[in-house]
Parts: structure tokens; sequence; C-alpha cells
């Protein structure tokens, strides 16, 4: 397998995608060794001296004030780990977890954070290894750092806790011993080090980043579908009219339709229709809307890629002056904000979708299609109760998107009194995107089915091809049948790149602007 290569604070989004979605090996390059050696030192030095500095020979928090011996500094920070793992909820998924311990390393390889080089190489060998460290979900506020759910990740590196090895879920130090990893002793630092930061809440952003973007192009594919399902009119989709806009998304998403869609025979049969003059805006507005998402998540994807090679842990190594600086990098307001806006691009993708859906198997609407899209309603539900499943998750979706960010609450005593619940706010993306991928996966379905109705016409060659592969998947409705389990292997398909991969990469836009 090929080793991927980057310099520390340099990962691009297209490198950490193919991490997240592959167990790729890694090697870190150029001259980090030497920037945390020299940090490492500066840290150490300041552990055996007379002045205060935070997290290095005092307490931590509300407890900043109380000053710690030399002789006590890894008692010191081996307590903080263990105090701090106070997670609760269910285990992180492998491929977070991998991320998380990528995205740390990315940053203590900085050199501004005064671990050693130790650290880095124990992160190292868990993410190469087959050990996944057990980290619930829940009990960051997203301040201070991902606190609770970054410790739960330190204490397997010093032999506690608990871990999976090869999928078995085992003390911590059983699973270093199975793997050949001696577990470590923190000093000076390196636990505080390791646990400030936004890294769970980053690397769940990202997860989610990577998903709903995914799922933006396949609901402009399905999108596009619906439209010749449902003999809807192109004109909307021409350039002129997005350019005299003028937004990139807008622009991009209009070039999409019309490319999948060129070539449909179903399209040109209608072109001089003038009995319907405008169609509903779940079709016409389509570019507007999708653009509209598409805009905003290529700006959190910006914000996400400054964040995944930041320095966020505190306080910081100045290696210019060797000062120690004590801030607020860890405040993961960015993240949260990122969040926030991608899940309404996320609730706002499936409100248009479910409304083409609805649309759809609506006979008084969907333009000579029969009730619900079954050869024989009345008899048969068809998709009645599909798009009923649709409004549902529609609605959930849209209930998961209220902010976040703006719920703030004291903690620690007072001391961390403004928190950016960036954690939460990035681990629900995960569910309503799964949800978003069951609408698409619908629309599929609905719009494959319309589109066979309008035989002998055909659609686009594009599309045919879509259509082909879904078929190997989901056979079309006639009786009425159990769809549960159409309805998962739609949203299966959607959700794991299938429907995407049927589309020249040319075709659909690219998350970088």
């Amino acid at each position: 397998m090929t080793t991927v290569q980057f310099m520390p604070g340099h990962l691009t989004l297209p490198i950490i995608e193919q991490l997240f979605r592959s167990h790729t090996p890694i090697e870190l390059m150029g001259d980090y060794r030497e920037k945390v050696g020299k940090a490492a030192e500066i840290v150490e030095r300041a552990a055996a001296g007379e002045a205060a500095v935070y997290g290095v020979n005092t307490g931590f928090g509300k407890l900043a004030h109380t000053r710690i011996p030399p002789d006590q500094t890894a008692t010191l920070q081996r307590n903080l780990i263990l105090s701090h793992c106070c997670g609760v909820g269910e285990a992180l998924e492998p491929e977070i977890v991998r991320l998380i311990i990528l995205l740390k390393l990315n940053s203590l390889a900085r050199g501004a954070s005064g671990v050693r080089l130790l650290i880095l190489e124990q992160l190292l060998a868990l993410y190469h290894s087959d050990i996944i460290p057990y980290i619930p979900a829940q009990g960051s506020v997203g301040a201070s750092g991902d606190l609770a759910p970054l410790a739960h990740l330190t204490a397997v590196m010093i032999g506690e806790g608990q871990a999976f090895y090869k999928g078995t879920l085992m003390a911590a130090e059983d699973a270093l011993i199975k793997a050949g990893i001696q577990p470590i002793q923190l000093r000076a630092k390196e636990g505080l080090g390791m646990i400030n930061g936004t890294q769970v809440s980053t690397a769940l952003a990202l997860s989610g980043l990577f998903d709903s973007w995914r799922l933006i192009q396949s609901a402009l594919i399905s999108g596009a579908m619906a439209s010749d399902a449902m003999m809807a009119s192109t004109a909307p989709f021409r350039e002129e009219i997005h350019a005299l806009r003028g937004h990139k998304g807008q622009q991009d998403a209009g070039y999409t339709l019309r490319e999948i869609l060129s070539g449909s025979v179903i399209r040109e049969s209608h072109r001089t229709d003038d009995t319907r003059v405008q169609d509903p805006y779940c079709m016409r507005c389509q570019p507007q809307v999708m653009g509209a998402c598409m805009d905003m998540v290529r700006n959190v994807g910006a914000t996400l890629e400054i964040e995944a090679n930041a320095v966020t842990d505190n306080p910081l190594v100045i290696l210019q002056d060797e000062s120690i600086l004590s801030g607020g990098n860890f405040h993961a307001e960015p993240v949260a904000f990122a969040a926030d806006q991608m899940a309404l691009a996320i609730a706002e993708t499936g409100s248009i979708t479910e409304r083409r859906i609805a649309t759809m198997v609506d006979p008084a609407l969907s333009y000579g299609l029969p009730a619900f899209l079954s050869p024989n309603p009345g008899l048969n539900s068809g998709f009645m109760i599909a798009e009923v499943t649709a409004a549902a998750l529609m609605s959930e979706n849209k209930q998961k998107a209220a902010p976040c960010s703006t719920d703030s609450t004291p903690t620690s005593a007072n001391q961390e009194d403004h928190v950016s619940m960036a954690c939460h706010a990035a681990r629900r993306l995960k569910p309503m995107n799964q949800n978003l991928a069951t609408i698409i996966g619908i629309e599929l379905l609905t719009s494959a089915q319309g589109i066979s109705f309008r035989q002998p016409l055909e659609t686009s060659s594009m599309l045919r091809n879509v259509i082909t592969d879904l078929r190997t998947h989901v056979e079309p409705l006639g009786d009425d049948r159990y769809m549960a389990n159409d309805l998962e292997k739609a949203s299966w398909y959607v959700l794991n790149g299938n429907l995407v991969n049927n589309i020249h990469r040319t075709v659909l836009p690219s998350l970088a602007t």
C-alpha cells in the first residue's frame, strides 16, 4: 500500500479524505523533529523553573494558581488524563478515531506544543496498528479543547482505559501488548498538550463535510433524473440565467444539470410545449438552491482545512523567542459555525429533494404519471408511503439543523465561561447525512420509475447508465412489495458513492473552489 507523505501543517482536504476513507500508512516529512525537540526542551526548563507557567508547573483551569513541584510533574499529567476520562455514550467509529489521531499528530508535529518526539511516535504507532482507542462520543463542549474524548485517546497511550484490538474491546494495556506497543509515561505539559485541542470536533466535522459533499453531488443527479421524469423545462438551467446572477455554486449546479440531461429524448420531446409555462420551484430553482448549498459547504471546507492544520492546544511554545504563551486556540468556535452551516445545507438539500418526490407521486402535479407511480394504482399504493418516509426524514433534519454554536454554557467553576458546543454540532452531521442519503435514494427510485413511464422516449445516456446500475440493486416497482429493503439499498447506493461514480468527475462540481 502506498504511503501518504505530508509536511506538518500542510494537509489538504483531498489527502484528508483519502486517509479518512482508507487506512493508508502515513509518513511525516520536513524538519519537524528539530522543532518538536526544541519546544520540548523549553517546556522542561520551565517545569524546573521558579516562574509559574500554566499547565507546566501549575494546576489546570480554576486550579491554575496551584504550584506543582518538579518531582510531581509526571503525576500531575497522569492525573489530568485519568480525571478527564469522563466521556459517555457510544464509541466513535474507527475511521473517526484514526482521523482524530491524524489531526492530533499533524498539530503536535508543528513544534508549538512542547511535547517530546515520543508522543508523536506513540500516535504513529497507534495509527498504523490494529488498535482503535475506545472514545465515547459525548462529553465535550468544544472549549479548552475536546477534553474528555481526547483524554480517552491519551489514556490508551499510557496503558489505561479501553481499546479495540482487531475489533475486540479489551483493556488498553492488553491491546498494547498484543500490538507490541509499550505504554509511555507523560512528562511536563504532555497530557495537557494531548487533551487541549479541537481534533475530535474537527474530525467529526470533516467526516460530515466529505459525506455531505458527496450527497450534494448525488442530489444534483437525482434532481436531473426527476426533471426528466416530470418532463420539466430545462430552460431554467441555461447558462445565461446563472451568469447574470454570478454566484459560483449556482453556475456550477446549472452546468451539472445541463450536462447530465444532455441528449435526453424526453427533454427534446417537450421543448415546444406551451401548456406549462413554469414548473414548481423544486424543479425550476435547483441551481439556485443547490448552488447556495454548495457555496456554503465550500466555505466550510476552507475553514476545516485551516483547522485541520492548526495548533489548538494551550499554552503554546513560541520557538522564536522561547516564550510559553497562554491563549485560547482550543476554543472551537470556527468548527461550531462550520458544523452549523453544514447542517443548514444538508437540511435544505433534503427539503428540495423531498418536494420533488412529492410532486412526482401526486397525479395532479406529475404531468401524466400514474398516482404514486404504481402501474396499477388503487389496488397498489406504490410509492405513497416512501414519500411519507422522505417527509419524515426531511423534517427530522430540519429540527437537527437548529444552531448549536449559540448554546454556550459556563463550565469549570466559571473559568471556562463561554464554550462553542462544536463537538455535538459536528456529531449530529452523520445522522443528518444518513437521513439525506435515504431521501435522495427515494428520489432515485421514484425518478427511475417515472422515467420508465415515459417510454418509448428515453432519458440521457448518463441517466440511462445510472438507472441500469441502480437496477442491479433495486428492481422496478410493479405490484406492491415489502419496501423497507428497497429504501435501505437505495440509501446505501447513494451514501457509499455508487451513484456519483456513474457520472464523470468533470461533470460533477468539485469541493475545491
